[in-house]
């Protein structure tokens, strides 16, 4: 049966588009019977849903499985792009696919040959078209776990009969810029042993897969064969160099590729260290995970050539000169003498199936660390400091109502008049303030809170960020300096904390006052003065730089525990660590707040007045007792949690969204791997790539970032560049 003929069929089947059960038209068929199609088209119409769509259980779902798109969309989107109609019906052509749908080979000079290969992993039936169903069928595809092989698999399956035959592998390989820059023969043994010495045996998908991966192999050791014409077991460095960069590109970071010569230390290389070097770079994964197994999950511990290669003889067999090597490789990167997580990700080569951060705009400020001077250091502040006033300010509106509960908690004084006790308990407190003053009394003094609010949070950040840069390197930090680092924020932000503090409490206290005419917050400021609004500084200080010195270390650290296996937090793991660390912080600092409240507001007639911290704590004590230096840390805690995990989460995402590289580091976790074979570029999703199209870039990006097969001018969306050599 032609496969033309069987998709029409199970397409007419699934979507209930004919009448009849066509199973007699595969009568003719000589290699599936007309009782055994039957057999299979009943199991699936078993499993598909009343709209004919395959049921969800059919597709094998994970965290990096995605979900099909239905057959009505998928349609609208098909008959968008399809501008061929033959015989009544809609088709797509290659440049339809390729170009218009997936937008590869935007060029206008692009290689005709290479469209048409990449559109034959859509075009099953290889006529030239795409059919509504072979792009439906793709689509699915694409939803699988295996989606990377099987697309690798119908780029050489060119006759279109679900195997891969010694012609139809030789012709595609031939095209490529991996057989362009070093042709060798492939009718060695190696090919023998897959397709026969005749060459007439076809292997199917589950060989093809494998022989995928052992063909790269064989291709590197034919390399450094020909490089070694003698049979001395040796090459040149140079030689060694050449074939790595030509043949093994795609496992090659930036730093690796720099260092290839001095890794080696100008010897010649033998044929055991050629292949232990790519063995390490094909498992460095593998590596990482032994990383993490000697280190019981620390990241950031420094650990020596010994204590990896303990752990890499419990866990699995890399051996000790892939161990040597790898430890040249961070040698000659970091000269340290031991390794750290951070050097193992300069060193793994990226893979295809990254986490996918959409920027709204980057920018590359300098183009090494070396060029940072001190304008892109200040430019890289006032970048920080945007970005922390749009998080602050976030993050403040989110919590107010809770800020306001808390202030008037902290402010009712107990003992000193019968009577005075207005709320029972913060709840109370949030009900009274509801009735008797409407929702709009829950944002009372929220305006001058967001214009100080702003500069605070963002000096905050900035200073914090600007102190690890100079304590750290290499991207670690110690504990001493992450709580450096968070006290000097919190010293810093008290420049613009105190004021703000001390007109935003006198305006969330005046709604307690019955009749009383309503505060303005240039009321206040003219009231109290410049100096005026410095009152209680000590206590803010007392406050603010405990706080940041617990918040901050407490935040980096969690951070890391909610991280992925591959260092990535999600969005929603940098909230619940923003919230957890905010959780000690601010209980812990609730007295100093206390304090700081009472000496910040106005003693009203018969109250008592302080006259400075010392004097407010005594008198607390005296008159409350200790429980009163604790007042509303319930509240506290409900408004410091969820308003630093709120502003820290849009720190982060701001920085994730609108990338500019200054040459300094980035928020731990931001992504799951740095770019490194390729230069970054800015990927713009097509809004009508739906279902597994979703995935369909990055899965043809990864034939070459997983196999090193690369098609002439073929250009990516998601990383142009990375084939930019091909474009001669």
């Amino acid at each position: 049966i032609q496969l033309r003929v069987f998709t029409e069929i199970l397409h007419c089947i699934l979507t209930k588009e004919c009448k009849t059960f066509p199973v007699r038209v595969c009568a003719t068929a000589k290699k599936i019977s007309c009782e055994k199609f039957g057999r299979a088209v009943g199991r699936m119409l078993a499993s598909t849903t009343g709209d004919g769509a395959v049921a969800p259980k059919m597709v094998q779902e994970g965290p990096t499985h995605i979900k099909r798109a239905s057959t009505e969309k998928l349609r609208e989107v098909f008959q968008k792009y399809a501008s061929q109609k033959k015989d009544g019906k809609f088709y797509m052509t290659g440049d339809d696919f390729v170009r218009v749908f997936l937008g590869l080979f935007p060029e206008t000079a692009y290689n005709v040959e290479s469209v048409k290969l990449l559109a034959g992993i859509a075009d099953t039936s290889k006529d030239g078209l795409i059919s509504f169903a072979e792009f439906q069928a793709f689509e699915g595809l694409l939803c699988t776990p295996d989606a990377l092989y099987k697309t690798a698999f119908q780029l050489f399956d060119t006759q279109g009969n679900g195997t891969v035959a010694y012609a139809d592998f030789v012709s595609v390989i031939q095209k490529t810029t991996l057989y362009a820059k070093l042709p060798l023969k492939l009718d060695g043994s190696f090919m023998e042993r897959y397709f026969g010495r005749d060459k007439k045996r076809a292997i199917n998908y589950v060989e093809f897969s494998q022989f995928l991966h052992d063909f790269h192999e064989e291709y590197a050791m034919e390399a450094f064969h020909s490089k070694d014409p003698t049979g001395s077991g040796y090459i040149s460095t140079l030689d060694f160099k050449d074939i790595m960069v030509k043949v093994k590109k795609h496992l090659l970071t930036a730093e690796v590729k720099d260092n290839l010569v001095a890794i080696t230390e100008g010897k010649k290389v033998s044929y055991p260290y050629f292949m232990a070097f790519n063995s390490l770079l094909n498992n460095m994964e593998l590596i990482k995970r032994i990383y993490l197994n000697a280190t019981n999950g620390n990241r950031i511990q420094h650990i020596t050539k010994d204590e990896l290669l303990h752990s890499a003889q419990i866990m699995s067999q890399i051996t000790p000169l892939e161990i040597d090597i790898l430890f040249q490789m961070a040698g000659v990167i970091h000269q340290t003498g031991r390794i750290v997580y951070s050097d193992l990700s300069n060193i793994a080569p990226e893979h295809y199936a990254k986490h996918m951060t959409h920027r709204l705009a980057e920018i590359k400020a300098v183009s090494s660390p070396d060029d940072r001077g001190i304008f892109i250091q200040i430019l890289e502040s006032v970048y920080r400091f945007t970005l922390g006033s749009i998080a602050g300010a976030a993050g403040a509106t989110a919590v107010y109502p809770i800020d306001l509960v808390k202030t008037r908690m902290q402010n009712q004084r107990s003992g000193s008049l019968v009577g005075e006790l207005a709320y029972r308990n913060s709840w109370d407190c949030f009900k009274k303030v509801i009735r008797h003053e409407g929702v709009v009394g829950l944002y009372r003094g929220l305006v001058p809170q967001l214009v100080g609010v702003a500069p605070e949070k963002a000096i905050k950040l900035t200073v914090n960020d600007f102190v690890r840069d100079k304590v750290g390197s290499n991207g670690t930090i110690p504990l001493y300096g992450e709580i450096l680092a968070g006290a000097c924020a919190g010293a810093s932000q008290v420049v613009f904390t105190n004021p703000l503090e001390i007109v935003k409490i006198r305006l969330q206290v005046a709604g307690e006052i019955a009749g009383a005419a309503k505060a303005r917050a240039w009321s206040v400021v003219k009231d109290l003065g410049l100096f005026g609004l410095y009152k209680g500084a000590r206590a803010c200080l007392l406050r603010d730089v405990p706080f940041s010195a617990i918040y901050f270390p407490a935040y980096a650290h969690t951070k890391k525990l909610f991280a992925d296996e591959d260092g990535y937090n999600s969005p929603l793991s940098l909230l619940v660590a923003g919230a957890i660390a905010g959780i000690p912080a601010a209980s812990l600092v609730t007295p100093a707040d206390v304090i700081k409240t009472r000496l910040q507001v106005v003693a009203r007639a018969g109250q008592t007045t302080y006259t400075g911290v010392m004097d407010a704590a005594r008198k607390i004590l005296r008159e409350e007792g200790p429980r009163a230096l604790w007042k509303g840390a319930a509240a506290r805690v409900c408004r410091s949690s969820p308003q630093f995990g709120v502003t820290l989460v849009t720190y982060e995402l701001l920085q994730r969204l609108f990338v500019v590289d200054f040459g300094g580091s980035r928020p731990v976790g931001s992504d799951v791997k740095k770019m490194k074979t390729v230069e970054p570029t800015v990927f713009k999703p097509n809004a009508d790539h739906i279902g597994g199209y979703q995935a369909a870039v990055p899965i043809v990006n990864g034939i070459e970032t997983k196999f090193g097969l690369s098609l002439p001018r073929f250009a990516s969306t998601i990383a142009a560049s990375s084939f930019s050599s091909t474009k001669t």
